[in-house]
C-alpha cells in the first residue's frame, strides 16, 4: 500500500472513530445504534464487539472493566491517540517514520507462528464476547 493511501485511510478511520465515540457518548441512553454486520445478521456478537463501550469505559478510568469489556478497546483507544499524531508529525517533517513502523509491523504480523497466535487471540476474543452475550 503506498503512503498517501494508508494515510488517508487511517485519518479517515479515526475521524470516523471520534465521530462515533463522540455520538455514542452523548446518545448512550437513547441510542440503541448497532453497526456490527455480524451481530444484526446472524444475532451473535463479532469480536470487535464492544470496542466501543471499552474505549469509553476506559476515559472514564475503569481501566479493569474496560478490558473485561473488550480488550480491543484498550488497542483501539492507543491507536486513536496515536495514530493521528503520529501521521501529522509525519506530514509536517515529510518523513514516513509511521508507514516505516507500519511496513515492519506487518511483516512481522505475516509470520505464520505470529499470525497463528493473533488469529487464536482474536478467536477467544470472539468466544469470550459470545460468552459474555455482548
Amino acid at each position: 500500500m503506498k503512503i498517501n493511501k494508508l494515510y488517508s485511510i487511517l485519518l479517515i478511520a479515526t475521524i470516523a472513530g471520534y465521530s462515533y465515540l463522540f455520538y455514542k457518548i452523548n446518545h448512550s441512553e437513547s441510542s440503541h445504534l448497532s453497526v456490527c454486520i455480524i451481530k444484526n445478521v446472524t444475532g451473535y456478537a463479532c469480536p470487535s464487539c464492544g470496542t466501543t463501550r471499552a474505549v469509553q469505559l476506559l476515559l472514564q478510568g475503569k481501566l479493569l472493566e474496560s478490558l473485561l469489556l473488550n480488550p480491543f478497546g484498550i488497542i483501539v483507544a492507543i491507536l486513536m491517540l496515536l495514530v493521528p499524531f503520529w501521521i501529522t508529525f509525519d506530514i509536517i517533517t515529510k518523513k514516513e517514520t509511521f508507514f516505516n513502523f507500519y511496513k515492519k509491523t506487518e511483516t512481522v504480523i505475516r509470520k505464520k507462528p505470529i499470525a497463528i497466535v493473533l488469529i487464536i487471540l482474536v478467536l477467544l476474543n470472539w468466544i469470550w464476547n459470545i460468552y459474555k452475550q455482548l
